[in-house]
């Protein structure tokens, strides 16, 4: 008997140290948002050189050294903190080097403005007589470029352009007008800096004797405020007893934009020249740049953005000519502006394009005449890597094998001898050298790790500089649930893209709750094989399915599929998270009655449009950050896609999850950030009157002086804790 006791005993006790590695191997939020557990190295940010030879890189913040790309070894220090004697820069994170590489800018002090724009100390340090400059003394910069030739720099300060010569320590004050939230020089207004994607709105002339800007008159752009509180960063209230109001011109759709103007100062002789854009100021000039021969290109496009013109200028005299035309019957994506290349002469140029249904990349001689399609396919070019000019090669990335997948490519300019570079099915991405002699590619999929390879250009493997061993061996030990991919036919006869992530013990006998998750927004892609360990971990270990689905309008199958959304933003997107949903609890595994579904910003939209417009098709929903009527976002956005509310109010109303707020049905989560300079609290204060006057339930928060991303400090466990509460006890 006491013998088969300690055998009991002795049982029980191995079954609980069992239960407990069980219990330790499941993530946990603390993995995900505290310890980084599953946190993936990266390598540091490699500045490819000019010989194609080397690579400059900056080690542990203290110093610029220059590599081999063969051999891997370290040939030159190029700058030390310790060499700058200036005890206020002591640590490194940014640096560019001038056209000889004689000479290296950098900055420090980095403080946030809005999603791209940021003012710095920036200083030049020249590498052989190993002096260091400080750009301005006197005031803090932004986006402070090197001239060509290396001898000035340009750079905004308090919305005016400045010069500073490197030669001789003068500056020179380009412009004088520029006032808050009325004239802008050089930089974008906050809606092109947004959605157009940039920050800077200035370029040098390839000879140095050229300095284009952008000119944003918003006068008459309306202003939008919100209170600042005694909080924490990112804004503070500097009187704690009375909020502070931030302003800013943020046009709404359907509202006035900034007029802009192109302007040239010439150093040669001082001049300032206006060039024509034409006489129409309700557009926008999305972009400027110069070609290798000298000629100023400016992009103008229609309010409605469905014509873009390039133009050729003449810097002396203003005059311009178009070059190039294309016209689209929905919208031109903005998202191709920066694929514009030259041949090293100017006398060509690389565009990409949908003119044939899908993202492809065309050849054209420099006065716009197509030579050739160098692409075709039924698959969209997702991004474009450049021309080697030297064996008329062109390198892109495509989504060929599928649109979750990402792979590297190359192909002649007249679109022969097409070759897959990348090797596994996955994410690829690829950095080359300069002259295309070597890349460093970057790969992972669903249950991989990133891993980081150099590589001869033959694709011959040189050396692993990161392959996050540690990471999958972790992996190995917890309960990582990779992503499962899947396809499914809705009930239109519309094949949609999914993944699914089951709990670690899945059992399919049993029934499970499902979170779905989506953004749903134009172009937008979630369903991508490539590594990720979000908080999705965290809702598996703790017995849910999760789900996502790339309903109609998102990215990577054509224009077709990407733009049937158009002039009715909601309508489509919300029809095929509900066929999800159907599906879903048609599978055996599935607690049909436990269905929620969360998302952000876009995908908070869909969230609410869900809850409101599902019939009861969710048990639950977590809306973050979520636009509630398209009317209250700013208007190169929502008109891209949605025309202005003057002439599509249908449009707007109709699919706005406020019209529909008495028709609330599940539990509701509802979250914003009271600093939202994106999209405004507006619209999560709107829908909840709207919810309220319908006599609806629901939960809500508010991030105090938190902008669109909702972070700082302890703010993103506290959210991330709040919304798995929430899923615990609501599904």
């Amino acid at each position: 008997m006491k013998i088969k006791s300690f055998v009991v005993l002795m049982m029980v006790f191995f079954l609980s140290l069992t239960s407990i590695a069980q219990v330790d191997n499941r993530i946990t939020l603390d993995d995900i948002m505290r310890k980084g557990t599953f946190y993936e190295n990266g390598i540091d940010a490699i500045t490819p050189m000019s010989d194609g030879l080397h690579y400059a890189v900056i080690e542990d913040g203290l110093a610029i050294a220059k590599y081999s790309y063969k051999t891997g070894e370290k040939v030159a220090t190029l700058a030390t903190v310790e060499q700058f004697g200036d005890s206020t820069i002591n640590y490194l994170s940014n640096f560019r080097f001038s056209a000889d590489e004689r000479k290296i800018l950098f900055y420090t002090n980095r403080q946030n403005i809005y999603r791209r724009s940021f003012t710095a100390n920036y200083y030049v340090w020249d590498v052989a007589a190993k002096k260091l400059t400080a750009v301005s003394d006197s005031r803090r910069q932004q986006v402070a470029t090197l001239s060509p030739d290396g001898t000035k720099v340009a750079y905004v300060s308090g919305n005016n352009l400045y010069v500073k010569n490197l030669t001789d320590g003068t500056e020179s004050q380009i412009t004088t007008d520029g006032e808050f939230n009325k004239i802008i020089n050089g930089i974008p207004d906050w809606v092109y800096e947004e959605e157009f994607e940039y920050n800077r709105a200035f370029c040098w002339s390839p000879d140095s004797r050229n300095l284009a800007w952008c000119r944003f008159d918003e006068s008459a752009v309306r202003t939008y405020g919100f209170s600042v509180f005694a909080g924490q960063a990112p804004r503070k209230a500097e009187n704690a007893l009375y909020p502070s109001t931030y302003s800013y011109k943020y046009p709404k759709a359907g509202e006035a934009n900034s007029v802009v103007t192109v302007w040239n100062y010439s150093f040669s002789d001082g001049r300032k020249t206006q060039i024509d854009v034409g006489v129409e100021t309700d557009q926008y000039i999305p972009r400027i740049t110069w070609s290798p021969a000298g000629k100023l290109v400016v992009y103008r496009l229609n309010r409605l953005q469905n014509h873009l013109e390039l133009l050729y200028a003449n810097p002396a005299d203003g005059t311009t000519q178009v070059f190039y035309d294309e016209q689209n019957k929905w919208y031109i994506d903005e998202s191709f502006f920066d694929y514009l290349t030259f041949n090293a002469d100017g006398s060509k140029f690389l565009i990409m394009s949908e003119r044939d249904g899908w993202s492809h990349i065309y050849l054209h001689k420099a006065d716009g005449t197509l030579l050739n399609q160098v692409t075709k396919g039924e698959w969209d070019v997702t991004d474009f890597y450049g021309f080697d000019e030297r064996t008329n090669t062109i390198f892109y990335q495509s989504a060929e094998r599928g649109a979750p997948n990402r792979d590297v490519y190359s192909v002649k300019a007249n679109g022969t001898a097409k070759t897959l570079l990348s090797r596994q099915l996955g994410t690829n991405d690829f950095v080359f050298s300069k002259g295309f002699k070597y890349y460093i590619s970057e790969f992972s999929n669903t249950s991989t790790p990133t891993i980081y390879t150099l590589h001869e250009r033959s694709g011959k493997q040189l050396r692993v500089l990161e392959d996050n061993a540690a990471l999958a061996d972790t992996l190995k030990i917890r309960q990582f649930c990779p992503k499962e991919f899947l396809q499914f036919t809705t009930d239109e006869g519309i094949s949609l893209n999914a993944w699914m992530i089951k709990p670690h013990d899945f059992n399919p006998s049993k029934k499970y709750p499902v979170l779905m998750v989506q953004y749903s927004g134009p172009n937008s892609q979630q369903v991508l094989n490539q590594f990720d360990a979000g908080w999705e971990q965290v809702l598996a270990a703790n017995g849910y399915i999760v789900f996502c689905c790339d309903g109609r309008g998102t990215g990577a199958r054509g224009e077709a599929f990407r733009k049937v959304t158009y002039l009715q933003l909601g309508k489509y997107e919300l029809a095929d998270q509900l066929a999800a949903a159907r599906y879903l609890k048609s599978l055996p595994y599935v607690a049909a009655d436990r269905v929620g579904i969360w998302g952000w910003s876009f995908g908070g939209f869909m969230v609410l449009n869900c809850l409101t417009q599902g019939n009861g098709t969710f048990k639950a929903g977590i809306a973050v950050a979520p636009v509630t009527n398209w009317r209250y976002y700013d208007n190169i956005y929502t008109e891209r896609f949605m025309r202005t509310p003057q002439v599509n109010a249908d449009g707007y109303d109709l699919n706005s999850p406020i019209t529909h707020a008495a028709d609330l049905q599940g539990n509701l989560l509802l979250i914003h950030g009271s600093a939202d300079d994106n999209v405004h609290w507006q619209n999560s204060a709107e829908m909840c009157e709207a919810l309220v006057q319908a006599d609806k339930q629901f939960d809500y928060f508010v991030y105090t002086n938190r902008n669109h991303s909702i972070y700082g400090g302890n703010t993103r466990w506290h959210l991330y804790n709040k919304m798995l509460r929430f899923v615990l006890e609501k599904l």
